[in-house]
């Protein structure tokens, strides 16, 4: 299913509609502020094994990310001291994906790996899902192979074309973008940026 929204003025309905999939253990595709990504409730283990098959990677080697809905909430699934709190602060909502160490309060899936990986997208989209849902979304991008057409990582249309029998339900946002958020890593002493991609941070 393809469903068109909006930055603002959505049907409630339709909104409640992608959080029943959600609680469900359903798979969406959605934008982000940067590339469109694939995602699930991230406290509901099989959709989580569900995203890591389409995808082909084993979650106990690879970093998984949620997307929370504001910075309070980030707090319950990792661990945030005061410098790093003060550094989400100043570049949050944004194209950044901060790597923190976990709390017990993620699935066991992600406990193996011992970090997560946080996204606050400036998106309204995605982050009023999160706020409905009053859960993070797992996230990932999408599976894509080297030499793809770009545009079926951007367009809504040509992405539900290709993903559709995999997911429950792919969001119309607009055209996606191509670059990747910018991966910092907080669980050393010092912020440190492992790939540089769409945000610059902003550190003081």
């Amino acid at each position: 299913m393809l469903l068109k929204l909006y930055e603002k003025n959505n049907d409630p309905n339709d909104l409640q509609e992608i959080v029943d999939i959600l609680n469900d253990g359903g798979l969406i595709i959605y934008p982000t502020d940067t590339m469109y990504a694939i995602g699930c409730h991230s406290l509901k283990e099989r959709a989580i094994e569900r995203i890591c098959r389409i995808k082909n990677i084993d979650p106990r080697k690879n970093n998984l990310s949620i997307i929370c809905y504001d910075l309070s909430s980030i707090s319950e699934y990792a661990k945030v001291n005061n410098n790093v709190f003060k550094l989400m602060k100043r570049n949050l909502p944004g194209p950044f994906t901060f790597i923190l160490n976990g709390t017990n309060r993620l699935p066991k899936i992600f406990r193996n790996r011992k970090e997560v990986g946080i996204r606050m997208p400036d998106n309204h989209i995605i982050r009023e899902i999160a706020r409905m849902l009053d859960a993070p979304i797992m996230t990932t991008t999408l599976p894509h192979e080297a030499n793809e057409d770009m545009e079926y990582l951007t367009d809504p249309e040509l992405i539900h074309e290709k993903f559709h029998e995999l997911v429950d339900l792919v969001i119309d946002g607009g055209i996606g973008e191509t670059e990747p958020s910018t991966i910092v890593d907080c669980t050393g002493d010092e912020p440190e940026i492992l790939r540089q991609g769409k945000g610059w941070l902003e550190e003081s």
